[in-house]
């Protein structure tokens, strides 16, 4: 029974991660820090690249925080984001492991062309 509440745990902590990336918004966010890694961004820099009020920009940047999928650190005055790719990674190999692995519903190869 404890394995069982230790994968239930596991997915709803998955769930809330894809959750906390299911608006366009949120989703930019993301590949905008990807696409910083490893340096980040500062909030401005953020707001200025997607033209997001600063106030929505808050809340969604909280969002993704508070799921683990971005990591914030203090700069003077600034906060600098930036993605946490050890989340992502997991988020990756626990549908890694679900298509590719068990059911073999897509061949690993066609995982690594996509990355590509």
């Amino acid at each position: 029974m404890a394995r069982f509440n230790k994968g239930a745990e596991q997915l709803a902590k998955y769930a809330d991660m894809f959750s906390a990336m299911g608006t366009e918004a949120r989703l930019r966010i993301m590949q905008l820090l990807l696409s910083a890694h490893p340096d980040g961004l500062v909030v401005g820099e953020v707001q200025e690249a997607l033209e997001i009020p600063s106030s929505t920009l808050s809340h969604h940047l909280d969002k993704l925080k508070n799921e683990g999928l971005v990591e914030v650190r203090r700069e003077s005055t600034f906060l600098r984001y930036t993605a946490n790719t050890d989340a992502l990674q997991q988020l990756l190999q626990f549908l890694y492991a679900e298509c590719c692995t068990r059911n073999r519903a897509l061949k690993p190869q066609d995982i690594v062309q996509i990355c590509r």
